[in-house]
């Protein structure tokens, strides 16, 4: 996580509220979803993020051509970043191949008859960044020329680019539902109903190997124990992951804290296992040689790089970048979340990336600031279907080096995705 420069070097930039030109929606969350003391904390905070950007910045004789390509969180969080740290020294373009954003956090919920996830129209937040949508897809790109070739076969201009278009998800086992964020509800809703019914009895949750964002099998197991019991039916639930402990990926607090809630509610995790499924409900795990028979086995996808025509890919397709989202050995391109070669696959790893290529960004506008490079922070909500619990971990190698998890009692909880716009952004539209 980004630290401001000149002051305490404990507060992350991800923690900050957003200051500065943007007077209109940010300002609508000032007075309409924080309180007294929320509120307060932000003004403090946006007196600090001032000190990185001053309020006034140098008039350039023409605007940048900022070119965002992909509608989920790592370009809206760019946008509207891009709008508060720059202003009216960029144009700003969006495009995008849906013209809906969709939390999809929140989606693990809706198989479980929760409300929908929130749901907003892209020309929304077009209009809020000062942004012109494209309503198209990405086909390749071409640095040499500075081109963005759509499948309509449009050509879109850019001075800077940034893509955040996301990974690829393929079906690891056959035998086994795989998760889908866009369409959970569809995959899970019956299996649900059959739990709720007694007809499942024996629950398997694989996380394969390389998959290192496992946080929605954690959730999806203890949302079903907990519908088992307030059902009154028995159901044997099993996590069958490489992880030497429960959400290792935060730390060792957060993972006991974890395991702890888990053994709670009764489900059993088997660690350092790499599963396959080679028929209905049969599971082999190695090492060890072991078998497991189950009703039901769910599973998170294998995640692939989306091979970007154009740009410099590693073995798995994912885009390399530097610690300013700085696409490697190529101009005035960036790239932020799935797409690019960081292991952690999150929504805030995602805006935080974004966030440093937008200061990149402004900078290269006009804007008068010091981008800061990219320092991991994971910081979200683990939903149990009981309390929620907040967990946060500062990132260092493949384990989180401080971490913890606190049960979430009083007001409303903070966001699953913690980035610097996008969270006050969607709370406003809630």
């Amino acid at each position: 996580m980004e630290t401001v420069e000149g002051e305490d070097s404990s507060m992350p930039l991800g923690s900050l509220a957003p200051s500065g030109p943007t007077s209109g929606w940010f300002a609508r969350v000032e007075s309409e979803n924080y309180g007294p003391q929320k509120l307060g904390q932000l003004k403090l905070l946006t007196a600090t993020l001032s000190k990185l950007r001053p309020m006034t910045v140098t008039p350039s004789s023409k605007r940048l051509r900022v070119l965002l390509v992909g509608g989920g969180v790592a370009c809206l969080e760019a946008a509207l970043a891009l709008s508060d740290l720059a202003g009216e020294q960029i144009s700003l373009t969006l495009l995008a191949p849906s013209p809906e954003f969709v939390y999809r956090p929140m989606t693990v919920r809706e198989p479980f008859a929760y409300a929908r996830a929130q749901r907003l129209a892209l020309s929304e937040i077009a209009a809020d960044t000062g942004a012109e949508l494209v309503s198209d897809a990405l086909a390749r790109v071409d640095p040499e020329h500075r081109l963005v070739h759509t499948a309509a076969g449009l050509q879109l201009p850019y001075d800077a680019l940034v893509l955040g278009v996301g990974a690829r998800i393929s079906v690891r086992y056959e035998h086994a539902v795989t998760i889908d964020d866009e369409r959970l509800d569809e995959l899970l809703h019956g299996l649900i109903q059959d739990i709720e019914e007694g007809y499942v009895k024996r629950l398997a949750l694989i996380v394969p190997a390389a998959m290192t964002w496992p946080l929605p099998i954690y959730e999806l197991a203890l949302m079903a124990a907990g519908r088992a019991e307030d059902m009154n039916v028995k159901l044997a639930t099993t996590i069958l992951t490489p992880e030497d402990s429960p959400l290792a990926i935060f730390g060792e607090g957060a993972s006991q804290a974890v395991s702890e809630i888990l053994a709670e509610r009764g489900v059993e995790v088997i660690t350092s296992a790499y599963s396959e499924v080679p028929s209905t409900g049969k599971i082999e795990i190695t090492p060890g040689d072991r078998r497991l028979e189950v009703d039901r086995v769910i599973a998170m996808p294998a995640l692939h790089g989306p091979h970007v025509k154009g740009l410099p890919a590693d073995s798995d397709g994912f885009i390399p970048v530097d610690d300013h989202s700085r696409v490697r050995d190529t101009e005035r391109v960036y790239a932020a979340g799935d797409v690019t070669d960081f292991a952690i696959k999150y929504g805030g790893i995602a805006a935080q990336q974004a966030d440093a290529a937008a200061q990149s960004i402004a900078a290269l506008a006009g804007a008068q600031l010091q981008p800061q490079p990219f320092h991991p922070v994971i910081e979200g909500v683990l939903l149990t279907g009981e309390t929620p619990r907040h967990v946060r971990a500062y990132i260092t190698g493949g384990h989180g080096v401080q971490s913890d998890l606190v049960e979430l009692v009083q007001g409303p909880p903070p966001p699953k995705i913690a980035a610097l716009y996008l969270a006050p952004y969607l709370r406003s539209r809630a």
